[in-house]
């Protein structure tokens, strides 16, 4: 079941577990939309580690200002970028 849809505001967990992680870490406390969800996947911090990948987890594609990444950007305001992330890290703003 998708937690977040199309259009939905998130967050991205400000969180640094020990260990292999899937979540780049500039985008980690950052706020951007979700465009996208791609399909549910074994958790890939569980797999990493020989695991079953349970619970499967949703992955979403969600869209960041560029400005919203990095403070010094000095790139196109309208620039963007779409990053791949699976829902345990996400969180809603609302």
């Amino acid at each position: 079941m998708m937690r977040f849809h199309p259009g939905d505001e998130v967050r991205v967990r400000s969180w640094q577990p020990p260990g292999h992680i899937r979540t780049p870490w500039f985008t980690r406390g950052h706020t951007g939309r979700v465009v996208g969800m791609l399909g549910t996947f074994g958790n890939p911090e569980n797999l990493a580690y020989g695991g079953d990948g349970a619970p499967r987890q949703p992955l979403y594609r969600v869209r960041f200002a560029q400005s919203e990444l990095w403070s010094d950007y000095d790139g196109r305001p309208g620039d963007t970028l779409i990053v791949d992330l699976y829902e345990h890290w996400l969180e809603a703003t609302r």
